[in-house]
């Protein structure tokens, strides 16, 4: 008996992997065959994606995305919206639509840079600069998420600035965008 116990527990949690793993492939074959125009209903069927897969069939940056992302930038309701169509890129989080429009440079398209490890703009910018208390985002590069600066010819964090969603994104800069009224 102890030993057919022994066996089970064993056994478990590999059953319930399998169960797991099993469950989010029917997720992504549920998928299969569908089409969607709509980007809130694609979201709804994707959960998350980092950007709209073949599925998608709507326009690259729907006009229900583009008035969502004017509003959450509190732009006037004259303002037009073929300037929230250029540079926005969309994904899906959690079956919500989430856009991001690239404005001053943001690194929408990448992932959160968390690592404490400088890298070789930073190291080339403190020996041209020992001792800056900035390190500029052209050296630092724009995805990271802490200040750095110079502690003699050195990179060094100064402190964490900006946090990751979920998925790895900057959280900052994607907003959440509710379907039209």
């Amino acid at each position: 008996m102890k030993s057919r116990l022994n066996q089970f527990i064993l056994i478990f949690p590999v059953l319930i992997a399998v169960t797991i793993l099993s469950c989010s492939s029917e997720e992504k074959a549920d998928m299969s065959g569908k089409t969607y125009d709509d980007p809130f209903a694609y979201c709804e069927a994707a959960g998350t994606v980092d950007s709209p897969g073949p599925e998608y069939k709507g326009p690259a940056v729907p006009e229900s995305i583009a008035e969502g992302l004017k509003k959450e930038f509190g732009s006037p309701e004259s303002a037009p919206t073929d300037v929230f169509k250029r540079g926005t890129y969309w994904r899906c989080m959690d079956g919500r639509v989430y856009a991001c429009n690239v404005g001053a440079n943001l690194p929408c398209t990448e992932k959160a840079d968390t690592s404490k490890n400088p890298n070789k703009g930073m190291t080339d910018y403190c020996k041209d600069n020992p001792n800056a208390e900035f390190i500029p985002a052209y050296a630092s590069g724009r995805s990271t998420v802490y200040e750095w600066k110079c502690k003699g010819s050195k990179p060094e964090i100064v402190k964490k600035i900006i946090d990751a969603d979920p998925v790895g994104y900057q959280k900052n800069i994607w907003y959440k965008i509710s379907p039209p009224e």
